[in-house]
């Protein structure tokens, strides 16, 4: 009953927080000085074509009716304009690219695989990476391997990512010819080359988050060794692999995997700056062709979608964690 409880009060914290997150970004735009309905009018621009182009676009209502009109076009779907000009946008809509002529739902729906795809593959290399080395680097503490990796992760938490990108392309790409420096193959047409496309940046990704969470596991696990209740264990006479297997991880899983989903989450709103290095189409390069485009629908609902991810990956941190540790 108390999970239950915990569970339907976390969901409900969910719900409410992506409606405020939605009404934050709605007026945030709102405010934005660049006008949809001027930049779709074109030169020259009458006062008549431009009120015929807020009309069509629902820009002529109060702010708080195309607030609705935003929230309701979620659950229900919504449409520009009428007669022959009519345009349809199903549910769950997030908006309209007059831009792209194609719903926003429909844009970020054909690149968030590709998104999906780097961040999945990224993350499970930084969470083996980064858990082993900050295991490693606990275990052995004041030996040489550990200063290796405290060296190494020091070297990763402040190298910028483009710069790794850029590096990775040079090295393993261009001089070495190792793996592709450039593009996405679908996983349904060859799951070899998707996988290969994908090497470097998620090497990229993982060798730059992986140093951050070695140095944090590195951290729980000297102050969880400290701590009465492993001494209690050894003196117990139960087995070291036992004590921190059973014991001192369970206990540090908690906060990693609360940091993990805030990151995995993040990332599926979109890799920006290596999608960039890598000439990958996916929601990053969607989001910054976007915002050089102005086209605020986009940029709204590309938004919207990253806030859900983290909050809803944030939820399921706090469901395993429960479960984890009924403390939660």
């Amino acid at each position: 009953m108390n999970r239950l409880r915990f569970l339907a009060s976390r969901l409900l914290q969910t719900l409410l927080v992506l409606v405020l997150i939605t009404f934050i970004t709605f007026a945030i735009f709102q405010l934005f000085p660049a006008d949809p309905a001027q930049l779709a009018c074109g030169k020259p621009c009458t006062p008549e074509s431009l009120a015929r182009a807020r009309a069509y676009m629902g820009f002529d209502k109060s702010w708080y009716l195309q607030f609705w009109d935003y929230l309701s076009g979620i659950i229900t779907g919504t449409s520009y304009g009428s007669g022959a000009d009519l345009v349809r946008c199903s549910a769950p809509c997030l908006g309209y690219s007059f831009r792209l002529s194609a719903p926003v739902t429909e844009l970020i729906a054909s690149r968030f695989p590709i998104t999906f795809s780097i961040a999945v593959g990224a993350a499970v290399l930084w969470m083996v990476i980064g858990v082993v080395a900050g295991i490693a680097s606990a275990l052995r503490r004041g030996t040489t391997l550990d200063r290796v990796i405290m060296t190494g992760t020091v070297l990763g938490v402040s190298a910028p990512s483009y710069l790794v990108g850029l590096l990775g392309i040079l090295l393993l790409g261009f001089t070495a010819d190792i793996v592709p420096v450039s593009g996405y193959v679908p996983l349904s047409q060859s799951p070899v080359d998707w996988a290969w496309h994908l090497a470097l940046p998620w090497t990229v990704l993982a060798l730059i988050s992986a140093a951050v969470y070695a140095r944090m596991v590195r951290g729980e696990m000297l102050e969880n060794l400290g701590e009465d209740y492993v001494r209690t264990a050894r003196a117990a006479g139960l087995p070291e692999r036992r004590v921190i297997g059973n014991h001192v991880l369970r206990n540090i899983s908690v906060p990693v995997l609360t940091y993990f989903a805030l990151d995995f989450g993040g990332l599926l709103g979109g890799a920006v700056i290596t999608e960039k290095v890598f000439s990958i189409q996916g929601l990053g390069a969607l989001f910054m062709d976007a915002v050089g485009a102005t086209d605020i629908q986009l940029v709204m609902g590309i938004t919207l979608v990253a806030a859900a991810a983290v909050i809803l990956m944030n939820l399921v941190a706090d469901v395993l964690a429960a479960a984890i540790d009924p403390r939660v």
